[in-house]
């Protein structure tokens, strides 16, 4: 998957319906701006209560994923997950009840479960990016005598691989597991909603030419196939719009 034609597999994931084009959990918008955000002890860890970017991860953890986002969404031929601010997104979604699992079953009996059963782990996905993300620090520096985001791109996709083909394992929580579940929210918070922290100034619907949520396309249904020239509008509306 850590190849230069990622970005293509991007756009197919995207247009064959498989993407999200929303994210997988709604962010209330007071989260991470000093009100406080309210947490369930064992669901999750409690967030770091930085700045209004950070809610969740502290500095050092922010960095890491970012890195990793960044290697998952390239910045090549167009712009990665760095120009979406991906990593803005994944802090609010593990400070919300996304991050804590709340609308999930997180009793038990934990079991191995199959490839078609999704998420399986006891550890919601705040808690997981947490532990995970001690353990990935752990390896690089036993291995590379580095953190993550201090490696060269290539190591960085050689320990990404590692992840994703099993070839690392982590003590406390399944490695591939975490692979799995950060290239999945890389993704939707590269395409969602703007309004959700990621794809800023919507860079990802211009890049592959999606107009946004528009109330309506009557106005186009009759194109015959032709490119529709229209420029993206987020939920929350266009910066124009918006202006006094």
């Amino acid at each position: 998957m850590f190849s230069p034609t990622r970005r293509k597999v991007l756009k197919a994931l995207l247009f064959g319906g498989t993407a999200i084009a929303a994210p997988s959990a709604l962010y209330a918008a007071k989260y991470g701006r000093g009100e406080g955000m309210p947490w369930s002890p064992f669901r999750g860890q409690p967030p770091y209560h930085g700045t209004v970017e950070a809610s969740f991860f502290t500095p050092a953890e922010r960095t890491t994923v970012a890195a990793i986002c960044a290697r998952l969404i390239p910045s090549d031929d167009g712009p990665g997950a760095t120009e979406a601010d991906v990593v803005t997104f994944l802090d609010r979604q593990m400070a919300g009840f996304y991050g804590r699992g709340q609308h999930w079953y997180m009793q038990g009996p934990f079991l191995e479960g199959t490839a078609t059963q999704g998420y399986q782990t006891e550890h919601p996905p705040a808690q997981l990016y947490r532990h995970a993300l001690v353990a990935l620090d752990v390896y690089c520096r036993n291995t590379y005598e580095a953190g993550f985001a201090e490696l060269s791109e290539d190591r960085q996709d050689a320990v990404l691989k590692g992840l994703d083909e099993e070839e690392i394992t982590f003590e406390k929580v399944p490695a591939k597991t975490f692979f799995d579940l950060i290239l999945k929210n890389t993704i939707e918070g590269f395409f969602a909603d703007p309004i959700y922290g990621g794809n800023r100034d919507m860079v990802a619907w211009h890049y592959i030419g999606f107009p946004g949520t528009r109330y309506d396309y009557r106005d186009f249904v009759g194109h015959d196939g032709a490119r529709i020239q229209l420029e993206p509008v987020s939920l929350s509306g266009r910066p124009g719009w918006n202006s006094p």
